[in-house]
């Protein structure tokens, strides 16, 4: 049995592009995504979530990492692949901002990043 320190990180999206009402599909994010594991050789997790705010809903995705014992990394690696990703979905995909959520700080990527 192999084990390693525990940690995660994930990136909180919506899927509504900037302000207003198109929202990119679910098939561009996973494009994304696969460009990057493939060229980071990594592995993610896309989660579908939704986000309910004051008056106002909108679909997104939760994409996340862990520290797995196969292939152990450091926690400030795992972050950065993080950044790196959230940098590439928030101008692919649009956004004025997303979140990278670590156990112990969150980081909110805005468009003056």
């Amino acid at each position: 049995m192999k084990t390693t320190k525990s940690y995660n990180v994930q990136i909180w999206v919506g899927m509504r592009i900037g302000h207003i009402d198109y929202a990119c599909f679910i098939s561009v994010v996973r494009g994304i995504c696969d460009d990057f594991v493939n060229k980071e050789k990594d592995c993610i997790t896309i989660t579908p979530t939704e986000f309910r705010y004051v008056k106002g809903h909108e679909n997104g995705f939760i994409i996340g990492w862990i520290n797995y014992p196969r292939f152990p990394r450091k926690n400030k690696e795992i972050k950065n692949r993080a950044i790196r990703l959230a940098r590439t979905l928030k101008k692919e995909l649009g956004q004025n901002r997303i979140s990278v959520v670590t156990p112990r700080k969150t980081y909110m990527l805005e468009n003056n990043d």
